[in-house]
């Protein structure tokens, strides 16, 4: 397809003449069939629901291939629908536009669905097993027309995945603001979920695929091998560290990757065999093995030569974990990545079932497959005990690994009620990150060129090392690990789709680089604008009791005030694009993600916009968990005041405990 097609398909939104059937492409890795959860009467709602975005004309046509669509898939996705030409990141010039915010937009939405970046791209779904785009190529049709229409006077309004529409606005305010499966609480359940997304009203963002935000697996690279890195410091000693998980899908094979630039040995469970070749192919894992007589050895051989490297196990976990325990392998370091936030729909597959057959029975024997999934999961805790017993350090990655084996009736509970392991957020990133503000700031370079990028990480090292100078020793080795990661990212080769970065940094960091930036692209020295944005992994965006905010014992981990106050200070302090979502990570109904995306170019209104926005975007998180008598956010909060003369927080006054107990004696 050529530049004037492509551009014209992109104006054309639903196109006048109705395009031909596509085949359904086998090599690509798809979503599985979803649950057959509608009533006869609710599917001809989704039909209706379906058609609406289409002329008359078409309805005859049409109505019996989504309807084929729906018994088929459990969706109705319009692969008719879908583009026919190269699905990525182009640079921010070639796509047609009024706004160049909105052009940036256009961009981050192809990013999201390249077929390099995303895990099901002809279903919309980027990572995590559901975090979708959109629900359907309508949805994208329709949006990708209205943001090459939009002018800095316009914002487009999207309810989980549908364009509602442009409407008037101004030039500060978002072009764009998305909410995602913004359900009543009391209709927040999996089936809620299952039933809302087929009748096409609601979706699961996830986070950064919903808001347009994924930067392909480096963000989570960059998060694992932080949680990694620190989790060895935990378990201590100078011996070879083996590090056992699992899913090379939903977490974009991040954990291989990881293990490599922590300087571990690194295992990864996973069942789908086109996934793990994926990740073998892209260079992010180093060994594949399909025979645990045959990775055993290679195990072994490995941390005895200390040599890091990174093996996936092509088969189930379970069968991984409980031979470990049975030929008695000193594991290090456990911890499962797969998306337990969504067990029945694809995130998990149960021991001593096949992939195909797994696949069937969740979508044709729902109830047996959730108790397949369940017996699976106290297996595998009974053998991940084992295994701790001789020395193991496990943690929660925050995939509802803790929450959904408890469920499960898995002997992971301690005699107090609470969970016999820690998520990773309560022992690490909590106490050390996110109460210090430190969490993951993301940029993407929207040229296209390498060159860019290069310059974006020498002027993020550069502002890093110069803060280090002066900076405190509780965030010295923040600093450092983060310094060391810009530093050797270019040469780990992690960008996958757009020319994008990571790393963790707090409000006066994220500031400054974003400040350094901005007089760079003025300069001419970067060619074209940035676009800022963040992970829900962060200080401040998401409340999420088993993840995020598992290290805040107020009682308030379960409100999601802070998620919500998070996007509307964002929208009105220069926000390009707002995003809140309901699910992501742990699940649907279990947490509230906010998130933005920032186009930076270089102007005095740019430069507003990071001073007044970056600031809010994370403080008002380390305000919460100072709040929450977080000691790191407590100090963290009073530096930002003496730094930041009209911020005034309310600090918490400490109790003696001898004081609550006489009160209660």
């Amino acid at each position: 397809m050529t530049k004037e097609e492509f551009i014209a398909d992109i104006r054309a939104g639903i196109p006048e003449v109705l395009p031909q059937p596509q085949a359904y492409d086998k090599s690509i890795n798809h979503a599985p069939k979803r649950k057959d959860i509608l009533s006869v009467e609710e599917k001809k709602l989704a039909l209706r629901n379906a058609l609406r975005y289409f002329p008359k004309k078409f309805h005859a046509t049409l109505a019996p291939e989504f309807a084929d669509e729906l018994e088929t898939y459990g969706r109705i996705y319009m692969y008719r629908f879908r583009p026919t030409y190269e699905m990525y990141a182009r640079p921010i010039d070639e796509y047609p536009h009024r706004s160049q915010q909105a052009a940036a937009i256009m961009m981050m939405i192809q990013n999201n669905l390249d077929k390099a970046v995303a895990q099901h791209p002809h279903e919309l779904i980027t990572y995590g097993g559901n975090g979708a785009v959109f629900q359907n190529w309508a949805q994208y049709r329709l949006v990708m027309k209205y943001l090459s229409e939009m002018t800095d006077e316009q914002t487009l309004v999207m309810y989980s995945g549908h364009p509602l529409g442009l409407f008037p606005s101004h030039k500060n305010a978002p072009r764009v603001v998305v909410t995602n499966g913004m359900v009543i609480p009391n209709y927040s359940k999996p089936d809620d979920w299952e039933r809302f997304n087929a009748l096409g009203v609601s979706q699961y963002g996830q986070m950064t695929a919903g808001s347009y935000m994924y930067i392909g697996p480096q963000g989570i690279v960059h998060g694992t091998t932080i949680t990694v890195l620190n989790a060895a410091r935990k378990v201590g000693g100078n011996n070879m560290k083996l590090f056992v998980t699992a899913g090379l899908g939903g977490m974009s094979g991040a954990q291989p990757k990881a293990g490599n630039i922590a300087g571990v040995v690194s295992v990864t469970a996973e069942i789908n065999p086109l996934a793990a070749r994926k990740r073998y192919d892209q260079g992010w894992v180093d060994e594949l093995h399909e025979s645990l007589d045959e990775l055993i050895p290679a195990i072994r051989k490995a941390v005895d030569e200390k040599r890091v490297v990174s093996m996936a196990y092509v088969g189930n976990v379970v069968d991984l974990w409980e031979r470990l325990a049975e030929d008695n392998i000193h594991v290090d370091l456990g911890s499962d990545q797969t998306s337990l936030h969504n067990p029945w729909a694809g995130g998990y597959y149960p021991v001593g079932i096949s992939l195909e057959e797994s696949k069937r029975m969740m979508a044709e024997e729902p109830e047996k497959f959730k108790e397949k999934v369940q017996a699976s999961l106290r297996r595998q805790v009974a053998a991940i005990n084992k295994l701790t017993a001789n020395g193991m350090y496990f943690f929660d990655y925050g995939n509802a690994f803790l929450l959904e084996s408890s469920r499960a009736g898995a002997d992971i509970m301690n005699a107090d009620g609470k969970f016999r392991y820690p998520s990773y957020v309560q022992d690490i990133m909590g106490p050390m990150f996110f109460d210090y503000g430190f969490g993951p700031f993301r940029w993407v370079c929207s040229s296209g060129n390498p060159k860019d990028l290069e310059t974006t990480d020498r002027i993020a090292t550069e502002v890093l090392e110069e803060l280090r100078k002066t900076s405190t020793p509780d965030i010295i080795g923040q600093l450092d690990d983060n310094i060391h990661w810009i530093k050797e990212a270019g040469k780990n080769k992690l960008v996958v789709g757009s020319q994008a970065r990571i790393l963790y940094a707090d409000s006066e960091g994220r500031t400054k680089i974003a400040l350094a930036f901005n007089e760079a692209i003025k300069r001419g020295e970067i060619s074209r604008p940035v676009v800022l944005g963040r992970d829900h992994h962060d200080v401040s965006g998401t409340d999420s009791p088993y993840r995020e905010t598992s290290n805040i014992y107020d009682g308030s981990q379960f409100c999601a005030d802070m998620a919500i106050q998070n996007v509307i200070g964002d929208s009105f302090r220069g926000a390009t694009w707002v995003s809140i979502h309901n699910g992501g990570g742990v699940g649907w109904g279990e947490v509230i993600n906010g998130g933005f995306g920032m186009v930076i170019d270089g102007g005095e209104d740019a430069e507003r916009h990071i001073r007044q926005m970056l600031l809010w975007d994370v403080n008002n998180g380390i305000s919460r968990r100072s709040w929450a008598r977080n000691e790191g956010s407590v100090d963290a909060i009073k530096r930002e005041m003496e730094r930041t003369p009209d911020l005034h927080v309310t600090l918490p006054n400490f109790v003696d405990d001898d004081i609550i107990n006489e009160a209660y004696k």
